[in-house]
């Protein structure tokens, strides 16, 4: 030991080699094991007196080194001395001595050291040892820390010293004249222009603050947060990660201990709330510079991450918000609710590169957040992971979020029904509908989906939500809407259960007839009906004599405008359904439909969905729909396509438009059902009349586009319809030719449809029949 110490002090010897020795020694000394430390103090009790005393003078001296990591490592063997003699009551004139290296000398090395080794004697030698000299090393300590200081590295090493000192000056916080003084310098130096000095300062406030929180009232008032500058509001803004993570623990430890019943509180983390909870939620936002991925909500539990290397703003901030939450119960939730609001807000706009990152690290945290106790925070919760769904649902990973996501959702239906309307259409329109549009289109074969294995859960939780007698925030609707969206994107290996689904619906409507409380339910009920439609196909006939019952008195309730629009959707949804097997049906359909086109009650908007619907049942079952042409449908078509608007009656105007619209639609899927069948030439003395809407249609100067294009596409239609020169002459009508060489003002995909409807004119109007053109398929709508 003598010679390390003699290395360690000869100034002459290389700084390396002096560290080299001065390390030796020091570890010769002390040790984290008790047991070998105290085998190592038994050792240098062993020394003769001589020995010791050298080795002291020698490390005292060179802690005035001109060399500062000399006197760095020789304030280590000092301090490793100190803690072997000290609490056996040895070298007394210790502190005395370090006291006048800090108060008598000029020497900055000199001060420095010896703060270092004052700091890691009070780190590491029990408070009640140095109790004694409390006193005279605080006030030595916080001389140095003061602004007169010139020397900023002094100023840091007297920071560290005092962080270490706090434990055993209970005696001076007592005394409030002392206690303020404290607070002062430990303040003002959390300005200090060395962002390391306000590192330590910072690190100061957040130990003061968990050893004397019963004597911090006045100072958080004051100074902390209060009317004077707000220096750790500040400072979790500061630009340096070091201070703001700092500033950040000072809040997490007020919060800690605002908590009863260890201490009485006072309040400081709820009081703060309005300045700080806007700081912590922008910091959860904030990027890390090295790789550009966001650090929002990386784990529900931040804190779980902090001996992974991977503790930053976000992770410090979520720990605080964290405590935040447990210090002051309720009085949060309207911040937590604001920021899960914000955060929903948000999706709709930023780059998709930027929010995935984001949006993958919140999701944990906002699955875990459907467990809240406060009903506000779920509801808003849900409605978040609803726009998650909707705007971003290619960013969320299936097998990673899928399960909990749809755990979290069915729970929270199973859970309160106060937030169903969010959560039903999280599970379905528009919440896990587009997961269910995402996983079809992009993983899943048409035989089997991701959502299978949920498919029977989820249906099943839903129905058990329409059971219910009330319809409290439409959450009956939204469950309805939802089961809709799940059948209509149902694979073939869940049919069993959309096969139960259908009974129990039709069971369900049979109730809403009875009650005839809740006509919107009933109207939800038979879009999921539609949709079960769709979902079967064909296999959808074994039901249809059942459903029959509900769907007739349905069509039938003229006064309701919305149920009599939904029931004439499900006749079209039925009929492609079901296909050419929906003809034995359409004698019915179509008695029940101009019935009700030649009602003085019915609301117009319903005759202009009937007129849409003769397409669908005659694309269906093709020329079957003959006895039905002459005699009723074209008849009607025609009459509807006389009304005229009146350019001073806006409302007229629009529902014309609407009308025709509708009208051009039933002619489109007429003349697509009838091309290239025996019953073809049927259509041949409907062609003028037919032309004749289109050219009104398309010599409106208020005409939309979608009227254009349906106008084209039926003209194409029906030129493919009659390829050997049938309808020559009125394919060659000037209005006609005009037309169809004109492009101005047409988005790219018009002119396609153009350039295929002008094709089929070709072909239809030339002396030789057009082989290929004969066997042409519609433009596609």
């Amino acid at each position: 030991m003598l010679m390390l110490s003699d290395e360690l002090c000869n100034e002459n010897s290389q700084i390396h080699t002096r560290n080299a020795a001065g390390l030796a020694l020091k570890n010769a000394l002390s040790a984290c094991d008790s047991t070998r430390q105290d085998e190592y103090s038994a050792r240098w009790m062993a020394l003769n007196v001589d020995a010791r005393q050298k080795i002291k003078e020698a490390s005292l001296l060179t802690l005035a080194s001109p060399q500062p990591r000399a006197g760095a490592v020789a304030a280590q063997v000092v301090s490793a001395i100190a803690a072997i003699k000290l609490p056996v009551g040895q070298w007394p004139d210790l502190v005395e001595i370090l006291l006048g290296f800090i108060n008598m000398s000029d020497d900055t090395n000199l001060k420095i050291a010896t703060l270092e080794v004052i700091g890691y004697i009070c780190e590491t030698i029990k408070p009640e040892v140095l109790a004694l000299r409390s006193n005279e090393i605080l006030m030595a300590v916080i001389h140095g820390a003061c602004k007169e200081e010139p020397s900023s590295e002094v100023q840091l090493a007297v920071i560290h010293a005092l962080f270490n000192s706090l434990e055993f000056v209970w005696d001076n916080f007592d005394r409030e004249g002392e206690r303020n003084y404290i607070m002062q310098v430990v303040c003002e130096a959390t300005q200090n222009p060395l962002v390391s000095v306000q590192v330590g300062a910072f690190e100061c406030l957040v130990k003061i603050m968990a050893l004397y929180y019963d004597k911090m009232v006045f100072y958080m008032e004051q100074a902390l947060f209060g009317i004077r500058p707000l220096l750790t509001v500040m400072g979790m803004k500061h630009s340096d990660e070091r201070v703001a993570l700092q500033a950040i623990e000072f809040w997490t430890t007020a919060a800690e201990y605002d908590e009863p019943p260890e201490l009485e509180s006072k309040h400081f983390a709820k009081v703060a709330l309005p300045e700080v909870i806007p700081v912590l939620l922008n910091l959860l936002m904030q990027q890390e510079e090295d790789t550009g991925l966001g650090t929002l909500g990386a784990d529900p539990f931040p804190c779980s991450n902090a001996n992974k290397g991977e503790w930053n703003l976000a992770m410090s901030a979520g720990t605080c918000l964290n405590y935040m939450a447990q210090a002051v119960a309720d009085a949060i939730v309207p911040a937590c609710e604001a920021a899960i609001m914000m955060f929903g807000s948000i999706l709709d706009g930023p780059d998709l590169q930027v929010l995935t990152p984001v949006v993958n690290q919140a999701l944990p945290l906002l699955i875990g957040m459907m467990n809240d106790e406060n009903l506000h925070v779920k509801d808003t919760t849900a409605w978040t992971l609803r726009q998650i769904c909707d705007l971003l649902i290619i960013t969320i990973k299936p097998n990673m979020y899928l399960h909990p996501l749809i755990s979290a959702l069915v729970n929270g239906l199973l859970d309160c029904l106060c937030i169903m309307t969010n959560l039903g259409r999280d599970m379905g329109r528009p919440g896990l509908y587009p997961i269910g549009i995402y996983l079809n289109e992009y993983i899943t074969s048409a035989s089997e989906s991701l959502l299978s294995p949920y498919f029977e859960g989820i249906v099943s939780t839903l129905l058990w939500v329409t059971k219910t007698t009330a319809n409290e925030s439409n959450f009956r609707i939204s469950a309805y809407e939802a089961i809709t969206s799940y059948v209509s994107h149902s694979t073939t290996d869940c049919i069993p259960v959309v096969q139960n689904t259908v009974i129990a619906i039709l069971q369900r409507m049979e109730q809403l007839l009875n009650m005839q409380l809740i006509p919107t339910v009933l109207e939800d009920a038979f879009l999921v009906v539609g949709s079960l439609a769709a979902a079967l196909e064909a296999g959808f006939a074994l039901y249809i004599q059942a459903f029959l019952p509900f769907l007739y008195p349905a069509l039938k309730a003229h006064e309701d405008t919305q149920l009599c629009i939904i029931a004439v959707g499900i006749i079209g949804d039925i009929s492609r359904a079901l296909g050419d097997q929906s003809a034995q049906y359409a004698g019915a359909f179509m008695n029940v439909l101009l019935e009700n086109l030649q009602s003085n009650v019915l609301d117009r908007n319903v005759k202009i969905s009937i007129l849409s619907c003769f397409g669908n049942i005659v694309l269906a079952i093709g020329p079957a729909f003959d006895p039905y042409l002459n005699t009723t449908s074209m008849d009607m078509l025609r009459q509807a396509g006389s009304v005229q608007p009146n350019p001073l009656d806006f409302d007229l105007m629009d529902y014309v438009a609407q009308l025709r619209e509708g009208i051009l639609e039933a002619y489109t899927w007429i003349v697509t059902g009838f091309k290239n069948t025996e019953k073809t030439p049927t259509l041949l003395p409907h062609v003028p009349s037919i032309l004749e809407l289109v050219y009104q249609c398309i010599a409106d100067e208020e005409r939309s586009d979608s009227i254009v294009k349906l106008s084209f596409c039926l003209i194409g239609d029906l030129a493919d319809s009659f390829p050997n020169g049938q309808i020559k002459e009125h394919l060659l009508e000037e209005w006609i030719t005009h037309e169809f060489h004109s492009k101005r003002g047409m988005q790219q995909e018009m002119k396609k449809m153009l350039w295929w409807a002008r094709e089929m004119i070709k072909c239809a109007t030339r002396l030789a029949s057009c082989a290929s053109a004969g066997s042409s398929s519609s433009y596609p709508l």
